[in-house]
């Protein structure tokens, strides 16, 4: 409520209605109040916030890798959060509120050091094994670029990873995986790091495979 202290025509302290009156330094003054501001929950909105919801949850348990394989991106932000600007852009499918990731499309690493040519990976024993065509001295790869795979348990929300694996002239690594995985279907990808750590492959998307 509203207080007149100066008569009908004097100035009022308080609110009346969405009009604020006060003073300062002796001069009254008066004040609309400011619009209302809500959280609008339009479609669009909802579908961006599920965008960062379901690309956030993917890349949570991967944060460590993300911060050597978005190095090159992260200008006063982390690799990890530079992963989540890119893929949430970049690597989702479906329409609101069906949005889920889309895996061949997730990029756990990027930069402008050659990747990796001709590689696969396959499971044994419960082992996987990455292998690929050594392109040492092809632009700027170098011998000793060191491999980034990883395998990612979609069905558990947990991954398994090197950021300092093999040097790209092994031409192969290999992953252990825990016994829990046995049977379940996991999503592939090898990236590359130089051993400087300066210069960073953009991730190849392997497939999924069955443990074994």
């Amino acid at each position: 409520m509203g207080r007149i202290k100066k008569g009908v025509l004097g100035g009022f302290s308080g609110k009346v209605g969405n009009v604020v009156g006060s003073s300062w330094k002796g001069i009254d003054y008066i004040r609309s109040l400011a619009a209302s501001v809500k959280n609008p929950r339009t479609e669009g909105q909802m579908a961006q916030r599920t965008k960062f919801s379901v690309v956030m949850e993917f890349l949570r348990p991967i944060i460590p890798y993300l911060n050597v394989g978005f190095k090159p991106y992260a200008n006063r932000q982390s690799g990890y959060n530079a992963a989540m600007s890119y893929n949430v852009n970049n690597a989702v499918a479906g329409t609101f509120p069906d949005i889920t990731v889309d895996y061949p499309k997730i990029l756990v690493s990027k930069g402008s050091l050659l990747g990796a040519e001709n590689a696969t990976a396959t499971s044994a024993a419960g082992k996987i094994t990455f292998t690929w065509t050594d392109n040492s001295d092809v632009n700027d790869a170098k011998a000793t670029d060191l491999a980034m795979p990883l395998a990612y348990n979609t069905t558990k929300g947990q991954a398994i990873f090197k950021t300092n694996g093999a040097e790209r002239s092994a031409g192969t690594d290999v992953l252990t995986v825990p016994d829990s995985w046995l049977d379940d279907e996991v999503e592939l990808y090898l990236g590359f790091v130089s051993k400087d750590g300066s210069l960073v492959a953009t991730s190849a998307y392997l497939g999924r495979i069955m443990i074994v």
